[in-house]
């Protein structure tokens, strides 16, 4: 076992594109070069390859190998694939490095959902005897859970209004958004909806992307990055895929992932590195009990926000989604990873010291992953 650090991180402009093809390789080319150009390495030095993209929404069997096609033929790559948001193939990643197979490993993800009807591409994801043929769509089960919150007195109109003019705000510094600009909460809500009580303001825009997140081991980490992030947590689960089998208005999956991933950092770091932790949250000045600074949340729409912040207990002196989050750029397949690059990013910055990063899979929140980092 080794201590595993994310080095370097990359994303392609979240836009519809006309000049890029479901597989990708237009899109991540360019981000592959960045990467490797920041840290100093080459297509050789990368002892594991993985990916995060979908076979339902290219609409063609094992069209992740097109993909491959990025990475080259030569020299020859150890290569893995997941069917689902990169966030996970970072997972499998890190698994490969903690194992000793790898010592550098890069994960990324694509997806171009301009290239097909998304509402109805996510509702393949439902049970497919009972559910799918009825062709429930991703957009009105949010907005069944958004209603169940709004009927309960969890959150108002205007609180999800207020998630979707905060994100816009804090995108104006991400060039890669999709979305940003300032706008009045009152104006937001004067807009009419899509899926009652969802707005458009309320839902992630449709555009393509990609992003690429490189890890090291700790003998290689330091010499490619001068403050590495150092995961220090890294877990997910899952909760019951039937909608009728699980409180919506609870996300136990993201509760229990970031309660493993505290008990993760506590145990491998001892005493001495909680002591830091605290007396780095103090000289920052912010963040929650956990120490925990800066959070980018995997929220394609805002009530989910509010449902994930209550589930990974973020305290309001949590900076949430400083990038603008999946509401301004949702890039299928990539805004997981991606909000996991951008924590880290904080970190290697020197903006935060303790960062989370989360990624979403299913429908209503129902499968989620947590990363903890941190500087050392």
């Amino acid at each position: 076992m080794t201590g595993v650090a994310v080095v370097g991180f990359a994303q392609a402009p979240c836009r519809v594109r006309e000049d890029v093809t479901t597989s990708g390789v237009e899109m991540l080319v360019p981000i592959f070069a960045e990467v490797l150009r920041a840290t100093g390495l080459t297509k050789a030095d990368i002892g594991f390859w993985c990916s995060g993209s979908s076979d339902y929404l290219a609409g063609r069997a094992f069209s992740f190998v097109q993909a491959v096609d990025a990475i080259g033929a030569v020299p020859p790559a150890m290569e893995s694939h997941v069917e689902m948001d990169a966030a996970w193939a970072l997972y499998e990643a890190w698994v490969k490095i903690l194992t000793g197979e790898a010592e550098i490993a890069l994960a990324y993800g694509f997806g171009k959902s301009s290239g097909a009807q998304l509402r109805r591409v996510l509702a393949l994801q439902l049970d497919p005897y009972l559910v799918a043929p009825l062709w429930p769509d991703s957009v009105s089960i949010a907005a069944l859970q958004a209603r169940l919150g709004l009927d309960a007195g969890r959150w108002t109109e205007k609180d999800m209004a207020a998630v979707a003019a905060r994100s816009r705000a804090a995108a104006r510094s991400n060039p890669q958004a999709q979305v940003s600009g300032d706008v009045a909460v009152e104006e937001l809500l004067g807009r009419p909806y899509v899926a009652e009580p969802l707005r458009a303001h309320d839902c992630a825009p449709v555009g393509d992307g990609a992003a690429v997140v490189i890890i090291a081991a700790a003998s290689r980490a330091r010499e490619l990055c001068a403050r590495p992030a150092w995961i220090t947590g890294f877990e997910h689960r899952v909760d019951s895929g039937a909608l009728g089998a699980r409180d919506l208005l609870a996300v136990p999956s993201a509760a229990a992932a970031g309660l493993a991933c505290a008990a993760a950092a506590a145990e491998s770091d001892g005493a001495a590195a909680a002591a830091g932790r605290a007396a780095g949250a103090e000289e920052h000045s912010a963040g929650d009990a956990d120490g925990v600074e800066v959070a980018e949340l995997h929220a394609p729409f805002t009530h989910q926000e509010l449902l994930l912040r209550e589930a990974l207990r973020l305290g309001d002196g949590v900076d949430i989604n400083p990038s603008g989050g999946a509401l301004c750029g949702n890039p299928m397949f990539a805004a997981g990873l991606a909000r996991i690059g951008m924590a880290a990013q904080a970190v290697m910055t020197g903006r935060a010291r303790r960062v989370l990063g989360h990624a979403t899979s299913g429908p209503a929140l129902q499968q989620n992953l947590v990363c903890v980092l941190e500087g050392q």
